[in-house]
């Protein structure tokens, strides 16, 4: 139960810090539509899960879920996403690397495109 609380902290303020970063980086770089907030926060999040996965994975303690679970989750699970697909490569395994990217990528278009019909209706 206190690894929930943690990642329930840590999420909270992943979160918070994704729409500060977020906002004030859409507002001070808008290039032609690019969506500039959310490709920073993404990038700096995968930049954060891999400083501390690299650490935290080895131990067995409340920050891992504080932090990775909790904090990277809330800031972005694109994080989650790319360290995922790190693994996938140092492990070799490179035919599910390759459909586990492009069926996220399309299935998720596809879940939007579904989302928004839905809605409409």
């Amino acid at each position: 139960m206190r690894n929930i609380f943690y990642i329930f902290i840590g999420g909270g303020l992943g979160s918070v810090l994704r729409f500060l970063i977020s906002n004030y980086t859409q507002k001070l770089w808008s290039v032609n539509s690019f969506p500039m907030g959310t490709f920073v926060v993404n990038i700096v999040g995968c930049f954060l899960i891999g400083i501390l996965s690299s650490y935290f994975l080895k131990v067995d303690n409340y920050l891992k879920f504080l932090l990775i679970t909790g904090f990277c989750g809330g800031f972005t699970t694109f994080s989650t996403f790319s360290a995922e697909n790190y693994s996938l490569w140092q492990n070799g395994n490179f035919s599910v690397l390759i459909f586990y990217i492009l069926a996220s990528v399309l299935v998720g278009l596809a879940a939007v495109f579904l989302g928004f019909q839905v809605a409409k209706n």
